[in-house]
């Protein structure tokens, strides 16, 4: 199909598009939003969890659109084995660009108000550009049936050591940097809302279909509401009023014991 006739597709299916123009315009709305919240932000730390933060609807504005117009969808054959074989099934990939470009901003947000060391912040980082990836492997693979699922499997292997990270390591530094109240109710939040994509990854048309796309579609497109836009919000207020606390937390560095950053050489 052209892109026009997968724009008419997406236009005549006013579910699956109204799953697209709600995430357009919370997007749009959250971007002033946050803008307006860090007008008084003057530590720098503070500053970047702000700037991280604010680059998750700026994705996301510029992915659902993508969506919306039909640049960033494909109709692809399912292979032989998959429960849709041999029908043409819309396959929404510009949701993985999304992914692998906004949730490596939340979690540097998150690594940075837990106070967490350059090795636990480059680890979670490469491990979720990783996951968005290999998922984006699994929706484009239809030589084989077996293979989508291997990808699949492969992509869940990454987000466990997301998840460690976010479970284990982080929660140690949250609490020696005075943030752990706010920090624990966002990685509780984070998970649970992170859960649900592998989830209805598996229950959708790309998996076994027991869902339909648009249905699939709603259930992203609400999982990034909470998981982006209310996450966000959450983040930043705290920040804001809690901008002292964040100020008086170490610059990142590669040691726990509390030597952060490259120390002066002698002279």
């Amino acid at each position: 199909m052209t892109q026009p006739e997968i724009f008419e597709a997406v236009q005549d299916d006013a579910l699956l598009s109204a799953s697209f123009w709600v995430n357009i315009a919370l997007a749009g709305l959250s971007i002033l939003l946050f803008v307006y919240m860090g007008r008084n932000v003057k530590d720098p730390r503070a500053q970047l969890i702000f700037v991280a933060t604010l680059m998750v609807p700026l994705v996301s504005i510029s992915s659902y659109t993508g969506l919306v117009s039909g640049l960033t969808i494909s109709f692809l054959e399912m292979p032989a084995g998959h429960a849709l074989a041999g029908e043409e099934v819309l396959t929404m990939w510009g949701r993985y660009l999304t992914w692998a470009l906004s949730t490596p901003m939340i979690l540097l947000a998150l690594g940075l108000l837990a106070g967490s060391n350059a090795t636990d912040l480059f680890t979670i980082l490469v491990a979720d550009i990783s996951m968005c990836v290999t998922g984006l492997a699994a929706a484009l693979t239809v030589s084989s049936h077996g293979l989508r699922w291997f990808w699949y499997f492969i992509s869940c292997m990454f987000f466990l050591v997301v998840l460690y990270v976010l479970l284990v390591k982080w929660p140690e530094d949250a609490k020696a940097n005075g943030t752990a109240e706010i920090f624990n109710t966002l990685k509780i939040l984070t998970v649970a809302m992170w859960l649900g994509y592998p989830i209805f990854w598996a229950l959708g048309a790309e998996g076994i279909a027991v869902l339909d796309v648009a249905i699939t579609s709603w259930a992203y497109s609400g999982l990034d509401i909470v998981a982006k836009y209310i996450f966000a919000f959450l983040l930043l207020n705290w920040v804001a009023k809690n901008e002292s606390v964040i100020a008086d937390m170490p610059s990142v560095g590669v040691d726990r014991s509390g030597a952060s950053g490259a120390a002066p050489a002698d002279d």
